[in-house]
């Protein structure tokens, strides 16, 4: 193979990987756990919180509700970087140090 077909098969994959990245930035995450509903940005920036639990939430409630917003989080971002391994994952190889 010669250097310019290199070249074009590099700018090729680079033009892939970023229409792929953009749309997973455009695409919307929600994280759930018993109290709280959390919608990312597949870029990972938060769009919106929803507290599920109905009532009051009293002071020995606070503790339970940071680690249902804690538990809601970690879902979406498990969604995301399961989105970004099915869209990116054949890049992998050429992608360490890039992202």
């Amino acid at each position: 193979m010669n250097m310019q077909n290199l070249m074009a098969q590099a700018q090729r994959m680079q033009r892939d990987i970023t229409a792929k990245k953009e749309e997973l930035e455009s695409m919307e995450f929600t994280g759930k756990s018993e109290w709280v509903e959390m919608v990312f940005s597949g870029g990972r920036v938060l769009k919106s919180v929803k507290i599920l639990k109905e009532g009051t939430i009293n002071e020995d409630d606070k503790e339970i509700l940071e680690d249902m917003i804690k538990i809601a989080t970690k879902d979406a971002f498990v969604k995301i970087n399961e989105a970004m391994a099915d869209k990116l994952g054949q890049y992998a190889g050429a992608l360490d140090g890039l992202m």
